[in-house]
């Protein structure tokens, strides 16, 4: 066990021991825990209580059916939240990879809003160029590294404040900060590899 776990998350330690060894009421104690703050942070991402509710079942489906493998390096907490925050942007992204511009991956962070979904109605000229748009954003973010995807999603698509997924991720503010300013250098990489390939086919 980490020396460094606060008491809270050594009492979940030795609950998720008793888990691993089949024991029931471990389990329902883990989740009285834990259900309301993930049902709370679902609800957030997705914006629908009947959605959250059920991706708040769903991660503890799939943190009871993988306990094994959560390992005391760092709090239960951190592992749950984290599976969590994985089930709602895979959710986010089946449901509503809407329209996002390609237009600016800029490393001044002043430009960086110019990425951002577009709700808007629009004729179906518009709509058919935003799709390729989003298709093509979303083609170039699912070959950034999962925490890169993770980052993107959240800063992007759900529109949250760096103070927000810092404390969503439990990330230090600065980490979440030169990790979003990386993934921003990473897409920009691949769609100027993308605009070279194309230019060398002519």
């Amino acid at each position: 066990m980490n020396p460094n776990f606060s008491a809270n998350a050594r009492n979940d330690f030795l609950l998720v021991i008793r888990a691993k060894d089949g024991d029931q009421k471990a389990y329902a104690e883990l989740m009285q825990r834990y259900k309301d703050s993930i049902y709370f942070m679902a609800i957030k991402m997705v914006n629908n209580k009947d959605d959250a509710m059920d991706l708040t079942v769903e991660t503890f489906g799939k943190a009871f059916e993988n306990i094994e493998k959560y390992k005391p390096d760092f709090a239960f907490s951190t592992w749950l939240f984290r599976i969590a925050t994985n089930n709602c942007i895979d959710f986010i992204r089946k449901k509503r990879l809407n329209v996002v511009s390609l237009q600016t991956l800029s490393e001044d962070d002043k430009d960086e809003k110019q990425l951002q979904i577009a709700s808007d109605s629009l004729n179906p000229e518009q709509t058919s160029i935003k799709k390729q748009e989003s298709e093509k954003l979303k083609s170039i973010v699912d070959q950034l590294p999962q925490r890169y995807r993770t980052l993107i999603t959240l800063r992007y698509y759900d529109e949250q404040s760096y103070e927000e997924i810092a404390q969503q991720l439990d990330l230090p503010l600065g980490t979440v900060k030169a990790q979003l300013f990386r993934a921003r250098d990473l897409m920009s990489n691949i769609m100027n590899r993308r605009k070279k390939n194309l230019r060398s086919d002519f």
